[in-house]
């Protein structure tokens, strides 16, 4: 039995001092050879069952904007879901909307817990001992997760095109809410397409709330993401947001946008 996934979290400019941690959970859709292909077939191991599509390019974008360390799960959340934590049935779900993943059926609480030490240990280890050598150097700063969600869900199509999420700790969503206008032609919205009673926020309570740092989650709309043009022009929207709230806290911003 595999112990650990090899390399279950990339970590990229962890010395970066700029005003935020940059988390991309779901920012791959590799599945290691351990657990074969979960009895899916191509079209569903590229679907956004299986991973954020254009999620970690723009996050990548952000931690060079702003001089940031990102921690980016490198293992399909359909192995283990490192956004849930490992009591959570969804953490390794036997379905994801309309796409069955027979891998995932009838996991023993051995096959779990192997699960569970081989992906989200690793990532999640490594960014609790980032956040604490960040808040060891003293200077303040917040976390920031960045998603990708699907322009439609069961067939009902979604309007909103950029999700600004939080748990009970507000103050970094409601200042970049504060200055939404700055993107007048986006639908941006508080908490959607999911919120906390869906169960999306674990980093932001295991992580952030824990540490009580200024936190955040970002959806974007993944049709807004199907280029590497359109990428890069939503990370800059995104950074539109996200520096001038990092500053209204009186957080470095890091390098402008």
């Amino acid at each position: 039995m595999v112990e650990i996934a090899e390399n279950a979290v990339e970590i990229l400019n962890p010395d970066g001092r700029g005003a935020a941690i940059i988390v991309c959970e779901h920012a791959s859709n590799h599945i290691p050879a351990t657990w074969g292909d979960l009895g899916l077939d191509a079209a569903a191991r590229q679907s956004h069952a299986a991973w954020d599509p254009g999620a970690a390019p723009v996050a990548r974008r952000l931690a060079e904007a702003l001089d940031a360390p990102l921690v980016a799960g490198a293992v399909s959340r359909l192995v283990y879901d490192c956004n849930r934590p490992p009591d959570d049935p969804s953490a390794m779900p036997a379905q994801s909307e309309t796409i069955a993943v027979p891998g995932n059926a009838g996991l023993s609480a051995a096959e779990r817990a192997a699960r569970v030490r081989a992906v989200y240990a690793p990532f999640t280890d490594a960014l609790s001992a980032l956040i604490a050598r960040r808040q060891a150097a003293g200077a303040p700063f917040a976390l920031v997760t960045i998603h990708s969600f699907s322009p439609t869900w069961f067939g009902t199509p979604r309007a909103v095109e950029i999700g600004i999420l939080h748990d009970a700790d507000t103050r970094l969503a409601d200042a970049i809410l504060a200055g939404a206008g700055v993107l007048s032609h986006r639908d941006i919205r508080r908490n959607a397409p999911y919120g906390p009673e869906d169960g999306v926020t674990h980093t932001l309570r295991a992580h952030g709330l824990a540490n009580d740092l200024p936190n955040v989650m970002i959806e974007l709309r993944n049709d807004l993401l199907a280029t590497p043009a359109a990428q890069e022009r939503m990370a800059g929207e995104v950074l539109r947001l996200l520096c001038p709230a990092l500053a209204a806290l009186g957080l470095r911003e890091g390098h402008d946008a």
